[in-house]
Parts: structure tokens; sequence; C-alpha cells
């Protein structure tokens, strides 16, 4: 296995964010597969070291509107039945879901801004103990939530959302929300979500890029601490 980390990017500015930074300090290089640009079962999943699957505005089952979803549906199982480092973020971990057998389906409201995580004692025993809503608020931005995967451990909730956090096995990991985001970028994502954040619950673009600005930096510093750990978890047991 090379050290090259592979990471499936929806949307140009949902990129690995903070997280690119702690990849960079092990130098490990990262190569962006962007959907719609490239051919999705080309890189051979289970050559990386870490394959990270990351956010977008689609739904992870519509396979006849989004024909990328069938070949990135497959790699994902080659790379979780291989016992490889995966992780998913929003569209991501929904994905990771639907591998896993759990549905996934429009959730009872959509969840578009800043809120903590509450950890369950899984949770506090893990990387994600970092974000622990006492430590940190999260950033949100999703309409489709998903059941736990039969075999997976539940991490993190929100009021909203169940399943915020969860792992399975010892090699996967599963974030609806969104520890990658980094304050000093934020401002494509109110550009290129601005239909969405229009019909979110009332919490609209000046609140959200002041929310981020004062809440991002503190995210920043505890996801570095989250991803950090993990990675030193889940490449020890590969």
């Amino acid at each position: 296995m090379n050290q090259e980390v592979l990471a499936i990017r929806h949307v140009h500015f949902e990129d690995l964010g903070s997280l690119e930074r702690v990849l960079g300090e092990r130098s490990r290089p990262v190569r962006y597969l962007d959907v719609g640009f490239a051919r999705i079962e080309a890189p051979d999943p289970v050559v990386p070291s870490l394959m990270v699957v990351l956010g977008g505005p689609i739904n992870a089952c519509d396979d006849e509107r989004y024909p990328t979803l069938v070949p990135l549906v497959s790699m994902i199982e080659r790379r979780i039945a291989a016992g490889l480092p995966t992780l998913g973020i929003c569209l991501g971990a929904q994905l990771i879901a639907r591998v896993l057998g759990a549905k996934v389906y429009r959730a009872a409201q959509s969840e578009i801004g800043w809120s903590p995580l509450t950890l369950t004692d899984a949770g506090r025993a893990s990387p994600v103990r970092h974000l622990d809503g006492a430590q940190t608020s999260m950033l949100h931005w999703h309409g489709d939530t998903f059941d736990l995967p039969n075999g997976a451990t539940r991490l993190a909730s929100t009021p909203a959302c169940e399943n915020q956090a969860f792992s399975w096995s010892n090699h996967v990991l599963g974030l609806q929300c969104h520890p990658e985001i980094r304050a000093d970028r934020f401002e494509p994502w109110l550009i290129g979500h601005a239909a969405e954040i229009g019909g979110s619950d009332g919490c609209g673009v000046l609140q959200l890029r002041a929310d981020t600005a004062r809440l991002g930096p503190r995210l920043e510093e505890a996801a570095r601490k989250m991803f950090t750990e993990w990675l030193d978890q889940v490449e020890g047991k590969v």
C-alpha cells in the first residue's frame, strides 16, 4: 500500500479542509478525484492508504439521475471489504451507510448551521471525543439522514439527527456533520449553496458567516486532534 490519500470530491469547495493540514504534516500526498471530471472507477480503491468520500448536495441513492453513484458505491464496497481505512463526511457517510445496508432517506428537517454534538459513551472513548459539544460546536449541512448500519457503533447525535457519527469495525468512520470546515475558506459554501440556505429553517447567510468566523477556529483545532488520533488508530491496525 502506498501513502497516497484518495479523496472523492463532489463539489470543489467541499474538500478536506483542516484535515488536509494533518496529512501535509505527515507528508501524505492527497489525490482528489473530482466527480464529473474523471472516471470514478479508474483508481483502484484498495491501493491508497486512506480513502475519504466527501460531501455534496445530492441524494446518496439517486442512481437514476446521478450515475456516478453506482461505481462509487462499488469502490466503497471494495475498500471496506478489504479492511482498509475509510472516512465518509456528510454525503460520504450516507454512502458508507448505504454500502453497509442501512436506509438513507430525507430527514424530518434540514440541519444547516452550528450546534454542538452530544456524544455517546462509545464516542467519548473514541477519537470523536475531541468533537464533544462541551469543547466545540459543529457545522451541520444536510437534508438527508440514515439509519445506523448493522454492526455499527453510534458515536454522536444532535436533536435533529440521531446518527451524526458512527464507526464500523476498526477501520470505518462516518461523520454526517462537517468537522473539516475552515473558517477562512467558508465563503464558497455560502455562494455555492445559496439556494439551499434560502430554504433552510431561518439560518441565513449573515448568521452562518458570523457563526463560522466565531466558532470555526476552535472546531479546526478539535478536528485536527480527532483526525490525528483516528489516523494513528486505524493505520496501526492495517
